[in-house]
């Protein structure tokens, strides 16, 4: 009654009392306008509250949030491996498919929804980091994408063949692997570069996701990989010592094929595995780059380029490629050779494959910690200080060559540890030179690369620009950044100051001098990025050799004795299992590292 108005009040009085209908009128208006602030209120904090979830939540929280899921749905996936290898009768191969299967699904409904909204988002053009994701690198990884589909393709016709004794989900995995494959190859074309700043935390854990995906994917092709050698080697050691070899349960299906081509399909796999592993991991690796994107703010001053002279553009490229291809030349005429022995029950006891192997691969570490430690020195007489600027895809680069180096670390110093405790005589001794040079070669290549990639480029401080001579030098942005330290350019040029006289070239600072000598010498210039050029070219050959050897089948440390000896056949298996896979992506990291090197020289 208080909310009345009072002529509302005496004109109810003189109609013959209250009227019911006005009163409830006014009490309804007065709890809905209490009830509009309470509704305001529950709004706003819903909004906050889906902000706070999506896009403003804490970064390093939800950093720290989605690795831990990705790590955990790794580490799930990582415990059927270790459950099916055991070979028991509780966990089956279709157990752990049915799981990948599962999480290709979740990452193309990811991807599917990324697309989408960026389609709605036309007019706000996302940031784009230049140094991820770079077009050689995406080129490289549609290729051995186009790989994986050829072995998906086998995979579907095994299970064509043999589908009346095996699950549904061994017909399902090819099928959702190549359609993940197609859609992760697009998603890395066209917005890998992209970096998040909408819905930062939903998209963090759906790059995490992606990355684990991946990452699931290579441990899942390692295994079955690694169980194929090692079920090859055992039948091998058979057939030399004249014993029956019994296939372990759970490897060959119970029934017949009913097509022609299982035999073909079955042997083609195992030389398509090892594309397949490098593609998975490779995709992971620029995935992981986008997820450290996602909320960075650019540095928009560091992408300056000066423009490159003569010099650079005719640089002569010769002893380079010439002395990698003659390395992969010997690397195929040494694998097809070992193919041959290996399969040749009476060659198969002797050593002449394993020296040969471990002979051209010691001549080959040498020359590459030779190439290696030239490039060093020629970096270590150029006092400039390194490039300090913020580049995930650097770091993440220069991290995943020391991490990948572990795997063929700790394979040398069990060889070493192992021939100098046994003292055998023999190849031995040769395969203690060969790890011990492997260590040092990568210790080398890793220091080479990363001052590489630490580097500022040439042209920006050293003004090759005036190779060609004359006031176009001088004009050059090398040439202009350079002199722009010491040179006023407040003050015009006068007669008197342009005059040379003896007094200011005494008074001329050091930098200065250094400065103007540095460039006066565009052949030397000139010679030092030519030599740089030709050892990135020829340590790319020759890590594409080393991993051609070993992703092809030439593994002679599966047969050293001597290891077995020390360290027993589990445990020495088990490292080899573990070294091998880093083993053959650290070879292919470091092609794809080097010929950044080649391309920023």
């Amino acid at each position: 009654m208080k909310d009345l108005d009072i002529t509302d009040l005496s004109a109810m009085v003189e109609h013959g009392g209250l009227d019911i209908m006005c009163l409830n009128k006014h009490r309804n208006s007065s709890t809905s306008s209490s009830s509009t602030p309470e509704k305001a209120k529950k709004k706003k904090r819903f909004h906050r509250l889906r902000v706070s979830l999506t896009e403003d939540y804490p970064k390093k929280n939800a950093e720290i949030l989605s690795a831990q899921y990705g790590t955990n749905l790794l580490l799930f996936g990582i415990a059927l491996m270790l459950a099916i290898s055991y070979h028991g009768p509780l966990v089956s191969e279709e157990h752990l498919l049915a799981y990948i299967v599962t999480i290709m699904i979740v990452q193309l409904l990811w991807m599917l929804s990324y697309v989408v909204r960026r389609k709605g988002q036309k007019t706000n053009v996302p940031e784009k980091d230049a140094h991820a994701g770079t077009r050689w690198l995406r080129g490289g990884i549609t290729i051995l994408a186009l790989l994986s589909l050829i072995m998906d393709a086998f995979l579907i016709g095994l299970y064509v063949g043999y589908k009346a004794c095996v699950s549904a989900a061994t017909g399902v995995y090819p099928v959702i692997h190549a359609l993940h494959t197609i859609s992760q190859v697009y998603f890395l074309w066209f917005h890998i570069k992209e970096v998040v700043k909408t819905f930062e935390t939903f998209d963090r854990f759906g790059v995490i996701h992606a990355v684990f995906t991946n990452l699931l994917l290579w441990c899942n092709g390692v295994m079955t990989e690694s169980e194929h050698f090692t079920s090859d080697h055992k039948k091998r050691v058979s057939e030399y010592d004249n014993l029956n070899h019994t296939e372990e349960a759970g490897h060959e299906p119970y029934c017949n094929c009913t097509t022609g081509a299982c035999s073909l399909f079955a042997k083609s796999l195992y030389y398509l595995y090892p594309f397949n592993i490098e593609y998975h991991i490779m995709v992971s690796a620029m995935l992981l780059v986008m997820w450290k994107n996602i909320g960075r703010t650019l540095d928009h001053h560091h992408h300056h380029h000066g423009k490159k002279g003569p010099a650079a553009r005719n640089t002569s490229l010769v002893a380079g490629p010439v002395l990698g291809l003659v390395a992969l030349t010997a690397t195929i005429v040494v694998l097809v050779f070992y193919t041959v022995w290996l399969k040749d029950p009476a060659k198969g006891k002797g050593d002449p494959d394993n020296i040969m192997f471990y002979s051209h691969g010691i001549v080959m570490l040498a020359c590459m910690c030779s190439a290696g430690t030239l490039g060093l020195l020629l970096y270590r007489a150029d006092s400039r200080p390194q490039d300090s600027s913020k580049n995930p895809a650097r770091q993440l680069d220069a991290e995943m060559l020391f991490g990948s180096s572990i795997g063929s670390w700790i394979m040398s110093w069990c060889t070493m540890v192992a021939v100098t405790a046994c003292g055998a005589p023999g190849y031995t001794w040769t395969s203690f030179l060969y790890s011990l040079l492997l260590v040092l070669e990568k210790y080398v290549q890793n220091l080479f690369i990363i001052e590489s990639l630490y580097r500022p480029e040439e042209e920006e401080e050293e003004g090759e620009g005036d190779a060609g001579g004359g006031e176009e030098g001088a004009d050059s942005p090398g040439t202009q950044e350079v002199f722009s330290v010491t040179a006023p350019h407040d003050r015009p040029a006068t007669a008197s100051s342009t005059r040379p006289t003896r007094s200011r070239t005494a008074c001329a600072s050091p930098r200065t001098t250094v400065s103007r000598r540095r460039t006066g010498r565009p052949g030397a210039i000139g010679r030092k990025r030519q030599i740089l050029k030709n050892i990135a070219i020829f340590l790319i050959l020759c890590n594409i050799s080393l991993w051609l050897l070993t992703a092809l089948g030439a593994r002679p440390q599966y047969g050293n004795h001597v290891e077995q000896e020390t360290f027993g056949y589990k445990i020495w298996h088990m490292v080899l299992n573990f070294g091998m896979p880093l083993n053959l992506f650290y070879r292919m990291h470091s092609v794809a590292a080097l010929f950044e090197v080649f391309q920023k020289v």
